[in-house]
């Protein structure tokens, strides 16, 4: 768990929380009211859709915004390896590359934490 909280109120304009967002490199803010009782959260996902239902729409590239120095893994790296590279560097997505074929796949959080819950060990009763 995470105890280190970045909070905004409900009434944040939706470009404040998303500064508040990039500057504490987070990927998510709680939204609390003002005794601190959660409202609710904004996620960067949540942006996403902010953006994708704008209007009028923006019309600017991905080119503009895109990170272009990304680190990848292949297709051999160990999951435990991959996991370490997303701890070390903040990431959520590593993009899998054969040098070959390029691009074959992505791994992301969601895929660490469907690893994780398949694994079988033994319960502490046992």
């Amino acid at each position: 768990m995470s105890s280190s909280l970045h909070t905004v109120s409900p009434d944040t304009l939706v470009e404040d929380a998303g500064q508040v967002m990039l500057e504490n490199d987070i990927g998510s803010v709680i939204v609390v009211d003002e005794d601190g009782g959660l409202e609710g959260i904004l996620t960067s996902t949540d942006f996403v859709d902010i953006v994708a239902q704008s209007q009028p729409k923006a019309e600017t590239t991905v080119s503009r915004y895109m990170t272009t120095d990304v680190i990848t893994a292949s297709a051999q790296d160990s999951i435990r390896d991959v996991a370490d590279l997303m701890i070390e560097h903040g990431f959520k997505h590593v993009p899998v590359v054969d040098e070959t074929e390029g691009v074959i796949g992505i791994v992301t959080t969601t895929d660490l934490a469907s690893y994780l819950s398949r694994l079988q060990s033994p319960s502490p009763d046992e």
